[in-house]
């Protein structure tokens, strides 16, 4: 078999069908490889325009929070802890045994341990973006 490694003129069309073939291996392998997305958004009242949120994603027992977002003139009001007390609920009950997330250096580390996440790995690299850290919370 000859292939060839080209890069993809539309990357984010070319996800799903570099997707596939994983998610059919990890079916085929461990069964249920479909995570489940959830998602909150935040809104003003009379507005459906997105200002900010929380994506998450459960899979194999943990729930993983790709982004979390609360609009930069309402911080610091609870915004925050609310999507997070949120998602911790949804991720109970989903039976998730935990949930896990990553930060960088200029964003919200501090707040995360707040609610009890503890860092279990970190990637160094150059500042102000770096470290990069990996938490998790127990459920």
């Amino acid at each position: 078999m000859t292939l060839i490694i080209r890069g993809a003129a539309r990357p984010d069309d070319a996800y799903m069908s570099i997707w596939a073939p994983l998610l059919a291996f990890n079916q085929k392998t461990v069964g249920d490889a479909q995570g489940q997305p959830f998602a909150l958004t935040i809104t003003e009242p009379d507005s459906e325009e997105v200002l900010g949120g929380l994506w998450a994603l459960s899979l194999w027992g943990s729930f993983y929070i790709g982004l979390v977002v609360t609009p930069e003139g309402a911080r610091g009001e609870g915004l925050g802890t609310q999507l997070m007390a949120q998602a911790e609920a949804e991720a109970a009950a989903r039976s998730c045994h935990n949930m896990w997330l990553d930060t960088y250096a200029f964003q919200a580390r501090a707040f995360y341990e707040r609610l009890g996440f503890e860092v279990f790995g970190q990637i160094d690299g150059p500042a102000p973006m770096f470290p990069r850290w990996f938490l998790r919370k127990d459920l």
